[in-house]
Parts: C-alpha cells; sequence; structure tokens
C-alpha cells in the first residue's frame, strides 16, 4: 500500500522528507517569581494568562567607512518588551497582585520608590509545551523583569466577555533554553577553550 504522507513537504536534495508537527500557540505556560509581595504564590497569574508574546531582540548597526564601501558590523543589542494578557478573576487576586507588583515598583502613597532594581523586579518564564503532559519543548526564562505599563482595561454593558488586565513587561536579558541560545554558551566565542 502506497503511502502518501512522506509526499507532503518542500523537496531537499531531490528528497521529501514530508512535514514536522508544529508547535501550536495554545500549548503554552507563563510563571513568575518574586512578583508582587515577596515570598507570595503567584499561581493565580498562571492560571489566568491569556496570551503572552514571546521575545524579540534587535541590534543596533555600526557602519566601518574604508576606502570605496561600507560595511557593517553588530551593536547594542536590545531586549523588545513583552505583552502578557490575563483575566481578571472574580476573586480579585490577578488585580490584586499586579497592583503589589506595581506598589513594589513605586509607592504612589508615600511617593517613595527602591532605592535598588534588586529590591521590585523579578523573573518570567514562558514555557512552550508538547500538549501531552508538562514537558516543555522549550523555555524562555527573562530576568530582571519590570513592570513598564500597566492598562487595567474597561468595563462594558454590550459585551459577556471576561475583564483583562494588560501588562507591558520589560526585562533585562532572556536565556532561550533547547533552543537557539543554549545555557552553555555557543563553543568558539572569546573565553572559550578552543583546541
Amino acid at each position: 500500500m502506497a503511502i502518501t504522507t512522506n509526499k507532503f513537504g518542500v523537496p531537499v536534495n531531490g528528497a521529501r522528507f514530508g512535514i514536522l508537527q508544529p508547535k501550536l500557540k495554545y500549548r503554552f505556560r507563563v510563571e513568575f517569581t518574586n512578583f508582587g509581595p515577596i515570598g507570595a504564590q503567584v499561581i493565580e497569574l498562571t492560571r489566568n494568562v491569556m496570551s503572552v508574546t514571546r521575545p524579540k531582540v534587535s541590534h543596533e548597526e555600526v557602519p566601518i567607512h574604508s576606502y570605496n564601501s561600507v560595511a557593517y558590523i553588530q551593536g547594542k543589542h536590545t531586549w523588545e518588551a513583552i505583552q502578557l494578557t490575563l483575566r481578571d478573576d472574580i476573586s480579585n487576586q490577578v488585580s490584586g497582585l499586579v497592583g503589589q507588583q506595581v506598589q513594589k515598583q513605586m509607592n504612589h502613597f508615600e511617593q517613595t520608590s527602591s532605592n535598588t532594581g534588586s529590591n521590585y523586579k523579578f523573573n518570567t518564564t514562558i514555557d512552550i509545551l508538547n500538549g501531552d503532559d508538562d514537558s516543555q519543548i522549550e523555555t524562555w526564562s527573562l530576568e530582571g523583569c519590570f513592570l513598564q505599563n500597566v492598562d487595567y482595561s474597561d468595563t462594558d454593558y454590550s459585551t459577556s466577555e471576561p475583564v483583562q488586565v494588560l501588562l507591558t513587561i520589560k526585562y533585562d536579558n532572556a536565556i532561550h533554553e533547547n533552543g537557539l541560545f543554549p545555557v552553555g554558551g555557543v563553543t568558539g566565542l572569546a573565553g572559550d577553550n578552543v583546541n
């Protein structure tokens, strides 16, 4: 009996290798460390995540002018903020945790702020899951996070949608495990022992 499944896909060097199962957008999890009050359980945020954008990185270009032409090298990089959408639950835990994180970053009543980022920054982990258990296909670990923008959205008599809390999260660094940027680094870079 002929099998047609290996006939799908793009030909490479005269052969077809079929189509791989794609990662699906709805198989993910977002977890937080040190968000809101110190030592608080933040599972309520994870349970109420609706959507999240994955990290984006961009590099400045540095022109190197020479005799008749211009070449370019890579300059400093910037991690773009991610967008996180939460359902605002009936127990008010989502709004409460977000409000406590906002106050930790800047006490709006006392008009005071922390004297160091480590007092208010948190970490965020975005896992892409395989769908049959909680095994991760890949993990993004975002370090040194803070809330850059909080939008408590709106209410509306004419809709049946849940109330949402929209967060813009800025961070210092992102580590992509099981992906493009392995934790152990890339061999052959300065500081690595290359034989």
